[in-house]
């Protein structure tokens, strides 16, 4: 069964390992995801983010770009098991070819500062997804509170607005993961296209405050956009405090056939965070893919269900937007 996952952490693992001076690479690696384990998992199609930590750096745009580099160094290095892609018919011609595909994707809107010009550059290098926020405010938009009380007054800021619409005239996904309550009513009110929360899950099952309510659900759905699950164990299942943390199957599957009753299968896709996720994960990498198409088939799905919710419905959204 292809996969294609909406969001993982990679390149930032990656990253941080390569700043320390530790030999790591994408092709072979100790994290949830490597290229071999992608190939093990019968991955298409992996959303590689940059994710900018705003208190590790005073350069976030900088930051932001060294990232970049250390992304297309690792591509040009496995060039025969990997492709980067920017468009549709850069997808077509990995999907002929029988070659994995890379799309680049932003995980902080402070990288570009509020300014068009460099979220244009942004995209000229390749970018074609980006959250408006990550866990603080800056200056697009303020974010869902991590675990606390939902932040249901402040959503979007003047320069948010603004970003989101160059966003949508660029041909660059919105991604409302990690924005507060008003923030994503604000892009649903707003938004002209669809967009994805490519790594969240159903608040009804999980009460954190990065997860989606239903009536954002069904918002996001009647859009047209895509809802990637999410493996963190926080986000799957209330856990008491010295709890287990664990990631259990069962849990992403309650919360799949939650998102199908609120908002149908067309919404549903993966969204995995690997490597930004830590606890006990019952799908411990990025090769365990066939254990939970497995247990979808157990659970009553079909399999055009299972086919859409793997990678039908994401590459249905890419169709349309890039």
């Amino acid at each position: 069964m292809k996969v294609i996952d909406m969001h993982c952490d990679t390149i930032g693992a990656l990253y941080e390992a390569q700043e320390k001076g530790e030999a790591s690479s994408l092709l072979e690696n100790s994290f949830h995801l490597d290229l071999k384990k992608m190939e093990k998992g019968d991955y298409f199609l992996q959303n590689f983010a940059l994710f900018v930590d705003l208190k590790k750096t005073e350069d976030p745009f900088r930051t932001c770009v060294r990232m970049a580099d250390l992304f297309f160094r690792e591509m040009e290095k496995n060039r025969d098991r990997i492709s980067p892609v920017t468009s549709w018919k850069e997808i077509e011609e990995n999907w002929k070819a029988g070659r994995m595909s890379a799309l680049l994707t932003l995980e902080e809107g402070e990288v570009c500062g509020g300014d068009p010009a460099l979220l244009r550059t942004l995209y000229r290098l390749g970018a074609r997804m980006m959250t408006l926020t990550w866990n603080y405010e800056n200056s697009l938009a303020f974010p869902g509170k991590g675990g606390g009380v939902p932040e249901t007054e402040r959503g979007l800021k003047e320069k948010g607005f603004e970003i989101l619409e160059e966003m949508e005239s660029l041909g660059m996904i919105v991604d409302v993961s990690h924005l507060s309550d008003a923030g994503i009513f604000d892009v649903l009110r707003t938004a002209k296209k669809p967009f994805v929360a490519s790594h969240s899950d159903a608040r009804s099952l999980a009460s954190h405050s990065r997860n989606l309510t239903d009536e954002m659900i069904r918002g996001i759905a009647e859009k047209g956009g895509v809802i990637g699950m999410n493996y963190c164990c926080e986000f799957l299942e209330d856990i008491q405090e010295g709890g287990r943390r664990v990631s259990r199957i069962s849990r992403v599957i309650a919360h799949m056939k939650h998102l199908k009753n609120v908002g149908g299968i067309g919404c549903i896709g993966l969204g995995s965070d690997f490597d930004g996720i830590t606890g006990e994960l019952e799908l411990e990498t990025a090769a365990a893919m066939p254990k939970l198409a497995q247990a979808m088939e157990d659970a009553g799905f079909s399999a055009s269900e299972i086919e859409a919710v793997f990678y039908k419905n994401v590459l249905r959204l890419y169709r349309e937007l890039l």
